[in-house]
């Protein structure tokens, strides 16, 4: 049954998934800039218009990481479903909230017409945005991670991964054609809605797509397993919920994967979100310039990450993730002394060879998260893994970095507290398991959701660094 589960799909079915699983990170990611570009120039104008500018701005800011709040709980209801029912009918259903909601948005009325009401309206579908960006990542790299072979998943698995490139340069994209095509008064009155609408064109194509794929064979499988052991017990349903699974036998994993995030998340935001304060108040560049850097390098972002996952393949998902790690730490001093510069040149460089080195953590992530855990418990692990860390690292990493910079008026304890989280990073994937060359059908995982000790697999034999 394994050798059947891990036969490579064709390619043509495999380029399908992909395109499935991209389409949702996509959307995700564009929603996520998007809001976070619309909290700053018009949410506060709109739906807060009674507060003091400064004060509006932060509750706009404040509905923004609602979104961030949700994830946690998305990633625990859609992960539990999501290793019961399947994998295709949850990231459908992560799929419609996600762009039902950012379409809402697009048609919500503003203070000046209900009220209270609309801003009371506008955090419940950011909720509901974040509740379903939580259940969305683990369900899309596992749909590709659990159709491909090891030979290549890390490879194929890393292009949902280019999701975040690919949304932050669609969003940017719409918003700079918008105000470049209108008014500052007709963007606000209701240019603004314009790209929340579009989200509704690339939701119905994103579920034509994922309609269109099988539900991944190697939890078809676990499925058939589950219910002949099922059937054995008369009918009793003996295994455990996938998050007490996970917990008892996978607990080590998570801590692993939370490490894991937290330079990659820190990082990022770092580079291509608080650089647009940096660069503006401390090196004195415009905005458009700031801007013009961070486009620049996600589009090589976009470019570099199936390398990095191409390379995981080659030379497994530890060295690489810790070349982005060591390298995003190293990297920081002399990130802030080329912007002190400010010179476009020395920015975009350093730009770019941050989102560079990030992309060599980010790149292996999926493969490498979805190789930790056992496949009826895989979408729950992955998913607590990957959001609960977002939650401390990448949600407050601008307001941390503002906050330094304010305080210190210098970049030191801001690439100090990059390095940091580099290290915490480090020591994780030290003590973690290679996994690249792992069968994501071995049969011999499944034990674990039912109480019985797992079997030591086979690939395990040579590859543990330590007791984790």
């Amino acid at each position: 049954m394994a050798a059947s589960a891990s036969a490579p799909p064709t390619p043509s079915s495999l380029k399908r998934i992909v395109a499935a699983s991209l389409i949702g990170t996509t959307i995700e990611w564009y929603d996520f800039f998007l809001y976070g570009s619309a909290a700053a120039l018009v949410f506060n104008k709109l739906f807060f218009p009674d507060s003091d500018p400064l004060v509006g701005t932060l509750l706009s800011f404040l509905t923004y990481a609602v979104g961030f709040a949700a994830r946690p709980l998305g990633a625990l209801v859609f992960g539990h479903y999501g290793d019961r029912i399947g994998r295709k009918k949850l990231l459908v259903l992560s799929l419609l909230m996600m762009g039902g909601a950012t379409f809402a948005i697009g048609l919500m009325p503003t203070h000046a017409t209900i009220g209270t009401a609309a801003p009371v309206l506008l955090t419940v579908l950011r909720l509901i945005q974040g509740f379903a960006l939580g259940g969305e990542w683990g369900g899309a790299v596992l749909l590709v991670s659990e159709h491909g072979d090891a030979e290549r998943r890390g490879f194929w698995a890393s292009w949902p991964q280019t999701g975040a490139p690919a949304g932050q340069l669609l969003a940017t994209g719409v918003l700079s054609a918008l105000t470049a095509l209108l008014s500052d008064a007709a963007f606000v009155s209701w240019g603004w809605r314009i790209p929340f609408l579009l989200s509704g064109v690339l939701v119905l194509v994103g579920l034509w797509i994922r309609l269109s794929v099988d539900e991944s064979p190697v939890f078809k499988e676990a499925l058939a397993r589950a219910e002949e052991r099922k059937a054995a017990a008369d009918g009793a349903d003996t295994e455990k919920m996938p998050l007490v699974a996970v917990l008892r036998h996978h607990w080590r994993d998570v801590l692993v994967a939370m490490g894991a995030r937290m330079a990659e998340n820190i990082s990022y935001y770092v580079i291509t979100a608080f650089i647009l304060v940096y660069a503006t108040t401390s090196a004195g560049l415009s905005k458009q310039t700031a801007l013009n850097a961070v486009l620049i390098a996600s589009a090589v972002h976009f470019a570099v990450i199936p390398a990095w996952g191409a390379l995981s393949d080659r030379i497994g998902r530890r060295p690489v993730y810790l070349i982005g790690a060591i390298g995003v730490g190293a990297w920081m001093f002399p990130f802030f002394a080329l912007i002190d510069s400010a010179s476009f040149g020395n920015l975009l460089l350093a730009v770019t060879v941050g989102l560079v080195l990030h992309g060599a953590m980010y790149a292996p992530q999926a493969a490498f998260f979805s190789e930790m855990f056992a496949t009826r418990m895989r979408y729950s692990g992955a998913s607590i893994g990957a959001q609960f860390s977002s939650v401390a690292a990448g949600a407050p990493a601008p307001l941390i970095a503002t906050a330094l910079l304010a305080d210190y008026d210098s970049s030191t304890p801001i690439a100090l507290y990059v390095i940091a989280a580099a290290l915490i990073t480090i020591v994780a994937i030290a003590c973690a398991r290679e996994t690249r060359h792992r069968d994501l059908a071995d049969v011999e995982a499944e034990p674990a959701l039912t109480g019985a000790p797992a079997p030591r697999r086979a690939d395990d034999a040579g590859s543990r660094t330590s007791g984790v």
